[in-house]
């Protein structure tokens, strides 16, 4: 969910800084323009008003002194500008012929934005604001200001501006916006950190709890602390499920556990019965055979039904245990058996430790080995391997028998299940069942497969450590 969660806040905080960072750099090149377009300005301004008193076209160059005097100071005036600022200016007639203008070879354009300008100021007006400059073009800023006496437009002053200063100041200004947009979603991204760690941790929690409720942990709880109100009710509500759950379950366990126990007793006095009239009756009576066999398959029951309810309610004694060892030892356990079947049982058993209980372990192996020699022909053999697998040990039972179909794999295990084509075979499908509730109380599982070519593969696992599980 995190995966999801973060990139969309992500994205979102993205957006917003986005939306007002353009705007802000936006207006920051627009503020660099207008200071410039302003003192462009100012420039024309002055220049106007020297221009006001050279002589017009009319009176020609040499008429008078004065009017010379005062060209050739503005002229200087506009090669000073030039020299200093690099901006060409001029001031020209309406005839387009030039007052005075720096450098001397600078015309007014035919054309274009200058041109533009030009004829705006013989309007009496001051051209227009011109157009945006971004920082990747390399236009030139032209301004225009009317030279006005008399009431009339004599002249145009037209500067043309270069805008690599204006420019990189915008550039630069950007590099500051976006170093604070830079600080501002490494800021945003450690309070995403932050609020999706604090909303998913109890959905991280509660996700534990209900793996360890699923295999078997029904003491887990969820601690209902910290993360929203609305995940913290989850919580507490989650953990009064629980509760219920488990006192039914507790309550099915009691069931089970004392009416085992108390068919029990009237079965033992009525098998002691049939062991007494069978007394009374030729020996070999199929019928009272028939009874003995059916009285003891029910006391089986009972018994697997009873050692069920109390694995699934003891709790296990967990310890480090040399998994090699105990397996090699319930092989041993188990060979007259096998030998009395006439199936070789063989085991390869190395050291290795894991955290199990001793006497669960023991018990799902006697039921796994015990149900591998119990469908396993003459002739054939059962394999028993121990070895480490990552964060486990594992256990592999593996038997030469007639196997499983698929569907009664996806079935093995289930209480009272047997397989269609097993039911002559002694059980009371319960063995399995009660292997599984053990190696679950400790941690631990059991898994079925096919065997190549032919039978069963059983593998239990239980972890190396306690953070296992």
């Amino acid at each position: 969910m995190r995966t999801r969660l973060f990139p969309l806040l992500i994205v979102l905080m993205a957006a917003v800084l986005l939306a007002l960072g353009i705007p802000l750099a936006a207006s920051l090149a627009a503020a660099q323009q207008q200071r410039v377009v302003v003192d462009r300005i100012d420039d024309t301004a002055r220049f106007a008003a020297l221009a006001q008193y050279v002589a017009d076209p009319s009176t020609g160059p040499g008429t008078g002194g004065t009017t010379d005097e005062r060209r050739e100071t503005l002229s200087k005036e506009l090669a000073r500008y030039y020299s200093l600022y690099g901006i060409r200016a001029g001031v020209f007639y309406r005839d387009d012929d030039p007052m005075a203008n720096a450098p001397d070879t600078w015309l007014l354009p035919e054309t274009g934005e200058g041109r533009d300008a030009f004829n705006e100021a013989l309007g009496s007006r001051r051209s227009h604001d011109p157009e945006q400059v971004w920082p990747w073009q390399r236009h030139r800023l032209i301004v225009a200001s009317p030279v006005v006496k008399d009431g009339d437009v004599v002249a145009v002053v037209v500067t043309d501006s270069p805008t690599g200063q204006m420019r990189s100041r915008t550039l630069h200004g950007w590099l500051i916006i976006g170093a604070g947009e830079v600080a501002a979603m490494l800021l945003a991204l450690g309070a995403a950190l932050r609020l999706t760690g604090w909303v998913l941790r109890p959905v991280r929690v509660l996700d534990a709890t209900t793996h360890d409720i699923a295999t078997g942990r029904l003491k887990s709880r969820v601690a209902a602390a910290g993360g929203p109100p609305e995940l913290r009710r989850l919580a507490r509500s989650f953990n009064e499920m629980a509760d219920n759950v488990e006192d039914v379950l507790e309550q099915q366990r009691a069931f089970v556990a004392d009416a085992s126990h108390q068919l029990r007793n009237p079965l033992s006095a009525l098998l002691l019965r049939i062991e007494l009239l069978a007394l009374e009756l030729p020996e070999g009576n199929e019928e009272i055979a028939s009874v003995r066999t059916e009285g003891k398959r029910l006391a089986q029951v009972l018994d697997d039904l009873l050692d069920l309810a109390l694995a699934e309610h003891a709790e296990a004694d967990l310890r480090l245990t040399d998994i090699g060892e105990l397996t090699s030892e319930r092989v041993a356990a188990w060979g007259p058996v096998a030998e009395s079947k006439g199936v070789q049982l063989v085991g390869t058993c190395p050291a290795t430790t894991a955290w199990t209980d001793p006497v669960t372990l023991s018990s799902a192996l006697d039921a796994v080995i015990d149900n591998a020699l119990k469908f396993t022909p003459e002739g054939e053999s059962v394999e028993v391997k121990v070895a480490s697998n990552g964060e486990f040990s594992t256990v592999v039972v593996t038997d030469g028998g007639p196997g499983l179909s698929d569907e009664d794999l996806a079935r093995i295990g289930d209480r009272f299940w047997r397989s269609a084509r097993h039911q002559n075979i002694k059980g009371s499908g319960l063995g399995l069942s009660i292997s599984r509730a053990l190696l679950a109380a400790a941690g631990g599982s059991i898994a079925y497969d096919h065997h190549e070519p032919h039978g069963l593969r059983v593998t239990v696992r239980v972890p190396r450590s306690r953070s296992s599980f």
